[in-house]
């Protein structure tokens, strides 16, 4: 079972993650990635379903052609953790 995320790393998620967004009225955080076409989009949520199974850690998400949305929480611990914060930089990195 993970732990939640500590007060002191709450408070520097935004220069950690900038481009997440805390989820109103939840303990998540999210982020909207647009690209050319439908195709673009489904190769990225491949891959990002490769790094979530061998994290064991899977978003929630969404797709509408090009538009893929992605929400992180650690639903056994409650709300955001640390494996939250590094499945986001490791998505960050796929598109660096």
């Amino acid at each position: 079972m993970a732990d939640p995320l500590s007060p002191g790393r709450r408070d520097v998620l935004p220069s950690l993650l900038p481009a997440w967004s805390p989820v109103p009225g939840r303990d998540a955080i999210r982020r909207e990635f647009r690209f050319r076409d439908f195709s673009e989009a489904f190769a990225f949520m491949t891959r990002v379903a490769l790094l979530a199974e061998a994290g064991d850690h899977h978003p929630e998400w969404s797709n509408v052609w090009n538009r893929v949305e992605i929400t992180l929480t650690t639903h056994d611990a409650g709300g955001l953790s640390e494996r939250d914060l590094r499945m986001a930089a490791a998505i960050d990195a796929l598109l660096a």
